[in-house]
């Protein structure tokens, strides 16, 4: 058994939120404005969850990269929160910083069209992975100039975790519902993440400005899969990985 420090990341409006683990220590959050300050505020053999995808395809088929397609079949009714990655031609499509609505709707656009000639069925780009586009090329670029770092840094999925940590079985009841924190939810959620060592009161807490609460429990799960990566406990989807043509590993752990 490793005993190293371990974190779980997710994305948020501020950058990235954490939960950390040292040995024997408590946890604790933190928030990050990128993913290198993240990173440079760890140990070098910290191991790092994090719920965002790593490792891009060239060409997207029908399902999204292998990952997505194996665990939708244990998420029943949260099957719609894992979402197909597009080809990294379309994730490069347009690296713009935008100014206005109106820019960042052409930007969505121009990626769409890329993603339709690099996907088969053609199939264009949601408004919801277009949001993370930006972070999803930070971790990205980070793994390409530091290839070190792909035995520390690994996807996860929120909603995987929880499947994986409650005995197999997907949580009944939707963390968000329209796009609001479904209080029932995060309680089911919340009971899990206690029955696996956190105390309610750390659950309970406000977030820090800038990441909400439904970033901050991804989070807290991501750091349980980052303890059963250190432990040698944590399963690869698929396994074993793939790998992108960087060498990238390609799978989602829980």
């Amino acid at each position: 058994m490793r005993s190293a420090v371990v974190v779980g990341v997710d994305g948020c409006k501020a950058g990235w939120i954490t939960v950390r683990r040292d040995p024997g220590a408590s946890p604790s959050i933190s928030v990050f404005a990128s993913f290198a300050e993240l990173l440079d505020a760890l140990p070098t053999d910290a191991i790092v969850a994090v719920d965002m995808p790593i490792g891009l395809p060239d060409f997207s088929q029908r399902g999204g990269r292998g990952p997505e397609a194996m665990v939708r079949s244990l998420l029943g009714q949260r099957q719609s929160s894992v979402f197909s990655i597009p080809s990294r031609a379309a994730l490069y499509a347009d690296i713009s910083d935008f100014t206005t609505v109106e820019a960042w709707y052409e930007a969505h656009r121009r990626a769409s069209d890329v993603a339709k000639t690099t996907s088969d069925p053609p199939r264009g780009v949601s408004i919801q992975a277009f949001g993370i586009f930006a972070k999803i090329r930070e971790i990205d670029a980070l793994l390409i100039a530091r290839p070190e770092l792909r035995t520390r840094v690994y996807e996860s999925h929120p909603e995987v975790a929880f499947c994986r940590l409650n005995s197999e079985k997907a949580m009944t009841l939707p963390k968000k519902i329209k796009g609001a924190v479904n209080p029932a939810g995060m309680e089911e959620r919340k009971a899990l993440l206690c029955r696996h060592g956190y105390v309610r009161t750390f659950l309970d807490q406000k977030p820090p400005t800038g990441a909400a609460a439904d970033d901050f429990l991804d989070a807290a799960v991501m750091m349980l899969i980052a303890g059963r990566l250190a432990c040698g406990e944590a399963r690869p989807f698929p396994d074993p990985p793939l790998a992108d043509r960087f060498g990238i590993p390609v799978a989602i752990w829980a």
